[in-house]
């Protein structure tokens, strides 16, 4: 079965780079958690830039991330509250692996 890379790269507002790390670690492992279609989220922080944030997701296909996943209730209520510590929304982007390059 192929599975679906999904990166997600969130900038913090400058006075708020904690305060976006602790909440995205939080949903991450809200996620992880709660919903079985996840297969593993990596959290990263840009070694230059710590106001960059990269979340590399596993799932099933494009469509579980973009159903049921984004439809979750944990989801929204950080897309709701993402603006006081967010620069804006995210870049989200979908990838599969290549096989036998």
């Amino acid at each position: 079965m192929s599975r679906t890379v999904v990166l997600v790269g969130y900038r913090a507002l400058p006075e708020h780079v904690e305060r976006a790390k602790k909440a995205i670690t939080a949903l991450v492992a809200t996620v992880q958690s709660t919903e079985p279609d996840c297969g593993g989220i990596t959290m990263l922080q840009d070694a230059n830039d710590p106001t960059r944030m990269t979340l590399i997701e596993y799932w099933p296909s494009q469509e579980r991330f973009l159903g049921p996943h984004m439809q979750q209730p944990h989801i929204q209520s950080f897309i709701q509250g993402a603006g006081e510590f967010l620069a804006g929304p995210p870049d989200i982007s979908f990838w599969h692996p290549v096989e036998d390059a």
